[in-house]
């Protein structure tokens, strides 16, 4: 298996970026990217300066995708194979290398704490899976895994662990396949638009997707931690309490744990409705609530060429553009 199930983002200074830029380094950087959701297959080709040269969008119809990390995602192939298609031929797509972005749900991310920690690859990988076993609801001996250490809050090792499996990753590369493209680089949209976040303060992040909501916590270098959770709506029928109510548990375990409380709050996938909720997060964390990438946009963070995509709301896209650059 050649890919690789990355925590992959870059661009902006903030330290938390450049660890993560530096971790995978020596993973390939396509100059293609092709970005699965719920609601749409969405394309961006770069320039080797890492400027996009063209995007293309394509709608999916209701229930086309169903991101799971257990069951398979694609319920309506020909739907998700004509979008592909068309979005290959708006790009000139064919026989070349393509970084795969998939739904949130599909890879799933762990922040972990050990007193220890092994240095060689050979023996972190099966000590990761055997720790994970009892988390993950498939057999970690079936898995595409990758992990990055980072700057612990106390004594030890913090560990940055996402995992997904592998059956669920095949179906998405398999679209790719069938069109001579080669998947070489898997992550999940939030991991990618993750390098749109300053992180000189606690920050959080909640990104809605079909009915799935990433929560992620990022401060000072280190990602603090990263919530996936399934949501009884969608975005266009959420309300502020219910959103609250999912974001909160993340939270709290942060300033539970950190002793402080978040200074800063991103919000991605809410698209018109974000000044519905803006009101009552400012009122919960008592700090600023802005769009992830209306601040992006407005901080300097996204350039000039990346502008249509931020227009159309492919943060994930976008972060992975910033990685490029």
């Amino acid at each position: 298996m050649s890919s690789t199930v990355a925590i992959r983002t870059g661009g902006s200074k903030t330290d938390l970026v450049n660890r993560f830029t530096r971790w995978m380094e020596a993973t390939p950087h396509p100059h293609l990217a092709i970005e699965f959701s719920p609601e749409q297959v969405a394309g961006v080709r770069f320039a080797r300066t890492g400027s996009h040269v063209g995007y293309c969008v394509e709608p999916l119809p209701k229930g086309a995708i169903v991101p799971s990390a257990i069951e398979p995602n694609v319920s309506n192939a020909a739907a998700v194979k004509a979008a592909v298609a068309s979005v290959c031929r708006t790009l000139n797509a064919n026989a070349e290398d393509v970084a795969l972005l998939v739904p949130d749900p599909v890879i799933r991310v762990f922040v972990q704490h050990f007193d220890d920690f092994p240095r060689r690859s050979e023996e972190v990988v099966p000590m990761l899976r055997w720790k994970l076993k009892k988390s993950v609801p498939f057999e970690v001996e079936e898995t595409l895994l990758s992990y990055m250490r980072q700057a612990p809050r106390t004594d030890g090792v913090d560990v940055v662990t996402a995992i997904a499996r592998l059956r669920i990753i095949k179906e998405y590369e398999a679209l790719l396949e069938e069109l001579s493209l080669r998947p070489g680089v898997v992550l999940s949209s939030t991991l990618a638009a993750i390098s749109l976040l300053e992180d000189q303060k606690p920050t959080l992040l909640a990104r809605v997707s079909g009915t799935s909501l990433t929560t992620a916590i990022v401060r000072e270098g280190v990602l603090a931690g990263y919530r996936c959770t399934e949501l009884p709506t969608r975005a266009d029928t959420l309300t502020p309490p219910l959103l609250l109510e999912e974001i909160f548990p993340l939270a709290a375990y942060y300033q539970d744990t950190w002793q402080e409380g978040i200074q800063a709050v991103r919000v991605a996938g809410l698209g018109n409705r974000l000044q519905q909720f803006v009101r009552p997060l400012e009122e919960e964390f008592k700090c600023p609530v802005r769009s992830l990438l209306g601040a992006a946009v407005s901080d300097g963070n996204v350039s000039a060429d990346a502008r249509p995509l931020a227009d159309r709301e492919l943060e994930g896209l976008v972060g992975w553009m910033l990685h490029r650059s």
